[in-house]
Parts: structure tokens; C-alpha cells; sequence
């Protein structure tokens, strides 16, 4: 039989931060999905980290310990769904010098929320570190001056794979000699956004290089609506597929007169993102703003 316990508001609702200064606290938000799932493994086998709350909406499993639910063993920490009730636990357990080196909250949750979370945990104190895609580009402006002014290390990562920032660097290069170019991204067909925040990333780092793709040269025609794609002010198109089997992939396209250039990354498996994860994790409490992109940490 699974251990189960009642959680409420209170300290009890996570497990006691280590003395241990070199250990970082974190709390792990959509701790039963499959990122979130991955996170609390890998923060398990380091010795860098202590987890210390596993939040997630599942209610059947409120109160059980979740290295059980993942196979892990016991780990005395247990599921809870109350958010905010987590965070204001972890922010009294906080050191109190001023040192702004609270515990970090890594969040795979849902587009619909991934707003309020990062402003709740700026707000008690906790470094957010938000894998969650689906903020606008007012959301974020809103977030960067509230962290700044919180002095709060805060990270928005569209996606955590290196071999991803490798792409997006070389494709920002590439969108200086190209005036043709489209993107595509794949995912699994629970992915709830489209397009993904990657490429909405990918293409802002291309528009930074020129404003304006694919000037037409032709009147086109679709005769089904949506079938070029997506279109950005810049004139680029991007391309979203939802598919089972499918876990992250992207393509960018560009394109001249006689040849073409493509850049493709793909995602095998979701441990691919954890070396990133880990990575901010253990820098985003030097920072006392906001950084969007992997980029900006490496």
C-alpha cells in the first residue's frame, strides 16, 4: 500500500531544506508529468540538489510519497496540489541574510498557468525556472521588470537542449545571407501550445538578423485554410505537427536560388534536457533578473 498523507498550508507540506550549504533546495511543479517526472530523477542522483516538494494537480495521488510513485523508493517527500501553499513553506525556510538564495521552483506545468506560477514564486521569494511554454511576449516584459525589481534570479528556458541553442545560433547566422526561410516543429500531440515556444524563440533570434522573409512572388492561394502555416509580421511561416510518437523535433528552412539549407535537431528522449535543467538550476540564484533562453546562462 502506498503512503499517503493529508497535506495542508503549512511548513509541513515540503521536506526541511539541507544544512548542507552546497545542497540547492527545489521544488518540482508537474512533478507526475513526463518532464517533471525526469527533473526529480535526475535531481535525485546528484548530490548538488535536495528535493524538497513535488507538486502536481493529480488528485489521487495527493499525499504519496513520489519517489515511490517514480520507482525511486521512498524519498519523504510527497505530492502535493497545493501550489501556492508549497511555495509559502519553502519561502519561510528560506535563509533570512538577504542573500536572495531561496529554493528554486522548476515548472513543466501548462501554458494557462505558466504565467501566474513565475509571478507567485518571484513573489514568495523562490527562483523560478520555467521549462513551460505558452508566455506572451507582454507576460514576459511584466515578469522581467517584477523579478528585477524583486532582485530575484528567474529563468523563462523554451527549451533546455544545448544541441537546440547550437541550432538557433547557427540558423541567426545563416538569416543574414537568406531571404527565404520557414520553420517547422514537431511534438507528441499532448503538447497543448503550437507553436512551441522554441520556435517562437528560434524565430525571434532569426528576426534579430533581418525584418523581413519571403517578400511573395506570387498571389497565393490556399485552398485550405492554413495550409502555408503560420505567419509572422516578418514574413516568416512556421509549421506546427502534432503526432504520437513524436517527442521534440525542429526544422529551419532556408532557401535561394539553387540550393537550400536546413538545419534539423531532434529529441530522442527527455533526458536529453535534464544536463540544461540542472544546469540553471544551480546558476539562476546569482542572478537578480529575469533570463530568457539557455543562451543567456551558458
Amino acid at each position: 500500500m502506498p503512503v499517503t498523507r493529508n497535506i495542508k498550508y503549512d511548513s509541513k507540506n515540503i521536506k526541511p531544506m539541507s544544512s548542507d550549504k552546497q545542497q540547492i533546495p527545489v521544488l518540482v511543479a508537474g512533478a507526475l508529468g513526463r518532464m517533471g517526472s525526469e527533473v526529480i530523477k535526475a535531481i535525485n542522483s546528484s548530490n548538488d540538489f535536495k528535493l524538497i516538494a513535488a507538486i502536481d494537480t493529480f488528485k489521487e495521488k495527493e499525499g504519496q510519497d513520489i519517489g515511490s510513485l517514480l520507482g525511486l523508493g521512498a524519498l519523504d517527500v510527497f505530492v502535493s496540489s497545493d501550489f501556492e501553499g508549497t511555495l509559502c513553506a519553502a519561502s519561510q525556510d528560506a535563509p533570512k541574510d538577504g542573500s536572495h538564495k531561496g529554493a528554486v521552483l522548476v515548472d513543466f506545468t501548462h501554458p494557462k498557468v505558466a504565467y501566474n506560477h513565475t509571478r507567485t514564486a518571484i513573489a514568495y521569494g523562490v527562483h523560478p525556472v520555467i521549462g513551460t511554454t505558452g508566455i506572451t511576449s507582454d507576460q514576459l516584459d511584466d515578469l522581467s521588470k517584477f523579478a528585477e525589481k524583486a532582485c530575484i534570479g528567474s529563468a523563462i528556458i523554451p527549451n533546455f537542449s544545448v544541441g537546440m541553442v547550437l541550432l538557433q545560433q547557427a540558423a541567426a547566422s545563416a538569416a543574414r545571407f537568406y531571404e527565404f526561410a520557414e520553420l517547422t516543429e514537431m511534438h507528441h500531440n499532448m503538447k497543448a501550445d503550437a507553436p512551441s515556444g522554441t520556435c517562437i524563440k528560434t524565430a525571434e533570434l532569426i528576426e534579430e538578423q533581418r525584418s523581413t522573409f519571403n517578400v511573395p512572388l506570387v498571389n497565393e492561394e490556399e485552398s485550405i485554410q492554413g495550409s502555408r502555416g503560420g505567419y509572422r509580421s516578418s514574413g516568416l511561416r512556421v509549421h506546427s505537427i502534432r503526432l504520437p510518437g513524436l517527442v521534440a523535433h525542429q526544422q529551419v528552412m532556408f532557401g535561394s536560388k539553387g540550393e537550400t539549407y536546413e538545419l534539423v535537431h531532434n529529441t530522442i528522449d527527455r533526458s536529453a534536457y535534464m544536463p540544461g535543467v540542472l544546469l540553471v538550476v544551480k546558476k539562476i540564484r546569482s542572478f537578480n533578473k529575469l533570463v530568457y533562453g539557455l543562451e543567456k546562462i551558458l
